[in-house]
């Protein structure tokens, strides 16, 4: 099965996010924006309650926080994807650390961590230099409280769905 572990931004960002993921993100039916902490990686039904255990115990860790959404940027020339930056965050940096250490649950990161919220991907190069011109006009100056985060797991369809969510600071 695959896995993740993400946060939700609040809905008015959402809202935003998505009025450009609809043209120009192909997974935009199958996810709702979300900063990811972890990204997609598989594990067994029977890895569950380790990883479970593991967050709940990276979430106890951490007081509630925000982080800033700052501009739009781009991954290119890695790949093709255009995304709202957050500002350098320790806590999320920290969150991911542990998310990503030794003996958890789904091994290591593929990539350096860089939080954003992705608005674009999987375009032709044409398309891609366009829509980030575009957008890279845009001014964002937006913060964004965080409470929570969320193991996702996807569905045979390829969506994603939430397994649990994980409260900062709680038991």
């Amino acid at each position: 099965m695959k896995f993740g572990v993400v946060v939700f931004p609040s809905k008015k960002t959402q809202d935003l996010v998505n009025s450009y993921r609809k043209r120009y993100d192909p997974h935009y039916s199958l996810i709702p924006p979300h900063l990811t902490l972890k990204g997609p990686f598989d594990a067994e039904e029977s890895d569950l309650p380790k990883l479970v255990d593991h967050l709940k115990d990276v979430a106890k860790k951490y007081q509630s926080f925000t982080y800033h959404l700052s501009k739009v940027k781009s991954f290119q020339p890695l790949n093709n994807v255009i995304y709202i930056k957050v500002e350098p965050n320790e806590t999320l940096t920290m969150i991911n650390e542990e998310l990503h250490g030794e003996n958890v649950v789904g091994g290591s990161a593929e990539y350096a961590y860089v939080p954003h919220l992705t608005v674009a991907q999987k375009l032709a190069d044409a398309e891609h230099a366009d829509v980030y011109n575009s957008l890279n006009m845009l001014s964002f100056d937006q913060e964004e409280k965080v409470d929570r985060f969320h193991l996702l797991y996807q569905l045979e369809n390829g969506a994603w769905t939430v397994h649990e969510t994980f409260l900062l600071g709680k038991e």
